[in-house]
Formats: C-alpha cells, sequence, structure tokens
C-alpha cells in the first residue's frame, strides 16, 4: 500500500502540474466560461479540488476542516499555485509516511457532521481517486472550450515517463 500511494502522490502532482500549466495559458474569460460539467467552469472545478483535498488534508492532519469564502479571488494563477502547494505538500507527508502510519485511523466528521473512524490510506485514496475524476471533466471542458492539445494525463502515461 505505501509504494502505491508514493506512486499516486507523485502522479496527482505530475497531473495537476500538466493541467493547470494549460490552463493558465486560456484567457480569464475561457477561465470562468460556463461549460456543462458539475462545476460550471474550469476554475470552479479546480476551485472544489483544491477545496475538497484541503479538507482531507486537514482531517488527516486533525484540523478544522471548514473552508470559508475564495481566498484566491477568482485567480486561477493564485488558485493554481495554491493547488501546486498543497499537492506537494501532501506528497511530502505520503513519501514521509510508513506502511504503519498509513494503517492508523483518523475520527472526522464529513460535511454533514457525520462521525467516521477510517485508515489513512482509504483517506488517501479517496483524495486521489477524487482527484483524477475531476481531471477528466476538466479535460472534457477543455474539449467544449475547442482547446486542441490537451494533454494526456493517464497514470499509465505517468508510468511510462518514469522509466
Amino acid at each position: 500500500m505505501k509504494e502505491l500511494l508514493d506512486q499516486y502522490a507523485r502522479y496527482n502532482v505530475w497531473a495537476h502540474k500538466k493541467l493547470l500549466e494549460l490552463i493558465n495559458t486560456l484567457n480569464i474569460e475561457q477561465q470562468h466560461q460556463e461549460v456543462a460539467s458539475s462545476f460550471n467552469s474550469l476554475y470552479k472545478t479546480v476551485f472544489h479540488v483544491w477545496g475538497a483535498e484541503t479538507v482531507w488534508w486537514r482531517r488527516l492532519n486533525k484540523e478544522n476542516s471548514f473552508i470559508a469564502g475564495d481566498p484566491f479571488n477568482g485567480s486561477m494563477i493564485n488558485l493554481s499555485a495554491g493547488l501546486e502547494q498543497l499537492d506537494a505538500q501532501c506528497m511530502n507527508w505520503v513519501l514521509g509516511s510508513d506502511e504503519n502510519g498509513l494503517k492508523e485511523k483518523i475520527a472526522y466528521n464529513n460535511s454533514k457532521g457525520e462521525k467516521f473512524d477510517q485508515p489513512i490510506n482509504k483517506l488517501l485514496l479517496q483524495l486521489f481517486n477524487h482527484n483524477t475524476y475531476h481531471n477528466g471533466q476538466i479535460v472534457t471542458m477543455l474539449r467544449q472550450l475547442e482547446v486542441e492539445k490537451i494533454p494526456q494525463t493517464d497514470f499509465i502515461t505517468w508510468t511510462r515517463e518514469q522509466l
């Protein structure tokens, strides 16, 4: 499990970097343009990813997970920097963890106030899989915005680059 989570943490950083680099070449109107998706703009989708990752990060660190407002004020550049910084923190935390630490259970409340007690490795798998899910949505949104050169962000692509 440790090896898999190390790989997912590194992959997560890599995939976000590729997508954010492309998104930041788009103009502000494209970044905020409404398109059909769970969150109806690139900005709102990336903000959701940052928010969800922040909540899981805070839970892992036994901190208050509440987020109020948008600390990036609609700036994709600042949001991208915030997500990349958070990705790096999560990756370094995972890389510095050991197998036994990843099996440790932590208690937390979800957004509805329901209590859960789960192993850290399951929470990390949720975080990384959630990010991958929304990365796919971002690709679809980029296609709707008629962006032509969208980077490959599949896990297998990342593994091939590691050889």
